[in-house]
């Protein structure tokens, strides 16, 4: 696709939003400038009154459903935030997770047929009509001939195309952001739609989203806080992905939280600390947990679907997380700080003491407090302020974990309106930290950074040896000594200290 093509399809996207009045909703007109309100009203007179009618949600989800895939994940992350928009609009968006428009169930056999390179009936008893569609597929219900009930999950016909063509028009438009807003180049518009339009791309194989599933569920099942369903690789390929039948009920479903015996707070927890043990204990998670992709049983059990996104964090990250987190826990918001500069977060020319500053104004206020206490669009509005009066830059790299942790909060206050993230964070956290620094962990971290800096020596001993080379080698001979040295310190301190307990 051009760039014409793209620029025609951004104009279009503006154009799609007027004629539905959601671009400048009339319903806000008493809250916006006086500029801004005549702005609203000449482009509701351009537009007509055809596909003004409804509710703000419902307009905003008619015209996301027609622009794409791109905009209806937009369209599901706002859903999940009813406490920012008011429950109204985020249960009109809702229908964007799994309530979309099928296609034809004849389309859905012939598409599962050459997937699979065999007719449907050599490996399904019964292949019903589609029970779920979203934005790239659509699930159907099926039986093994083992008489297992599976899940069935077919991509849309042509899917690729539209993605490719959503990628370059929302590339234009981050690149037309950077270049005329430059108070909002800190948030790298172009970072966050490439992390986007990857994440998008990796969700049309689904033979790697059934990898995906694999290793997640091996992920969770090390706690039990959520579950994944069984993948049937017998049934898995490019464009179709079955696996075993999801228990519960949908949580997009209004039964979902009044089934008898459900213990809504224990729930609420489950699905934080699935998260967060993901995140932290193997630097892989979920990251699309909104309420379509996830199914409750009584009494807190959670089963995830739809691991089209997979989001990883490296080593150093998970430990600023980590370490951030427990810093809020601990109400030690200097040393939260400090982590910020230490990552990169902040840049190095401002004041450690004045962001702390900053964030006990935003923890204080929150700390302890129930989710139905803490207005989360005043908390947003002041974290929005802080990050840009200490020119924080948006991390692309963290794109998909900030986006996951909002989503999940969000989804955790539907649950229960009383939650306490903070507490059910906790014993998570705690056992990160407690693993994470002991002396035991400390030594084998040592040691790894000496046998590295050992093998780098070697590496650079096999070169010529020029001027450069000697410096890293001079250079790489220290910090090797400098890690064994520390490594034999820990081991002789943990050693003794373990015999001073023996002795008692």
């Amino acid at each position: 696709m051009s760039g014409p093509a793209a620029f025609g399809r951004l104009i279009g996207a503006g154009w799609m939003l007027m004629r539905n009045d959601a671009l400048l909703p009339h319903e806000l007109d008493l809250l916006y400038p006086p500029p801004v309100s005549a702005l609203s009203k000449l482009l509701r007179l351009l537009a007509g009154r055809e596909g003004q009618a409804g509710r703000p949600g419902e307009r905003l989800a008619r015209s996301l459903e027609r622009l794409g895939p791109v905009a209806i994940k937009l369209g599901q992350l706002l859903s999940t935030r009813a406490d920012i928009f008011g429950r109204e609009f985020a249960e009109d968006l809702s229908r964007l997770k799994d309530r979309l428009a099928p296609f034809p169930q004849e389309a859905a056999r012939a598409e599962l047929e050459q997937v699979l390179g065999r007719p449907i009936e050599s490996l399904f008893e019964s292949f019903g009509p589609s029970v779920a569609a979203a934005s790239l597929a659509q699930a159907h219900e099926a039986t093994l001939l083992d008489g297992r009930r599976v899940a069935v999950k077919i991509l849309r016909p042509g899917i690729a195309r539209r993605v490719a063509e959503d990628a370059e028009v929302l590339m234009l438009a981050a690149r037309m952001v950077e270049r005329l807003a430059p108070p909002a180049r800190r948030l790298e518009p172009i970072g966050f739609a490439r992390t986007v339009i990857r994440a998008t791309e990796l969700e049309l194989d689904l033979r790697l989203e059934a990898a995906g599933a694999d290793e997640l569920g091996e992920a969770m099942a090390e706690d039990g806080y959520m579950r994944a369903p069984k993948v049937v690789w017998e049934g898995v390929g490019k464009r179709a992905l079955t696996m075993e039948w999801a228990p519960g009920l949908p949580l997009s479903t209004e039964a979902a939280l009044n089934q008898p015996g459900l213990d809504r707070r224990q729930l609420a927890d489950n699905l934080i600390r699935a998260f967060l043990s993901q995140a932290l204990d193997r630097g892989v998670f979920h990251a699309d947990l909104h309420e379509g992709n996830l199914f409750v049983a009584a009494p807190a059990q959670i089963t995830a679907i739809d691991f089209g996104i997979v989001g990883r964090l490296g080593a150093s990250e998970r430990r600023y997380l980590a370490e951030i987190l427990w810093g809020f826990l601990q109400r030690d918001y200097p040393r939260v700080a400090q982590v910020h500069f230490d990552a990169g977060y902040v840049p190095a020319r401002h004041s450690v003491a004045e962001f702390a500053q900053a964030l006990r104004a935003v923890g204080e206020p929150v700390f302890g407090r129930a989710a139905s206490e803490v207005p989360m669009s005043r908390v947003l509005t002041q974290l929005f302020e802080i990050t840009a009066l200490f020119e924080m830059r948006l991390r692309p790299e963290l794109v998909l974990l900030q986006k996951t942790m909002m989503t999940v909060e969000g989804v955790g206050r539907r649950i229960c309106p009383d939650h306490d993230i903070w507490s059910a964070a906790e014993p998570v956290v705690r056992r990160w930290m407690a693993r994470e620094l002991s002396p035991a962990t400390r030594i084998r971290r040592l040691a790894g950074e000496a046998e590295q800096a050992v093998r780098n020596l070697a590496r650079l001993a096999a070169d010529p040896p020029t001027e450069a080379t000697v410096q890293l080698q001079d250079r790489g001979r220290e910090r090797a000594a400098v890690a064994l040295g520390f490594a034999i310190g820990a081991l002789t301190a943990g050693l003794a200290f373990l015999a001073g307990m023996w002795l008692r």
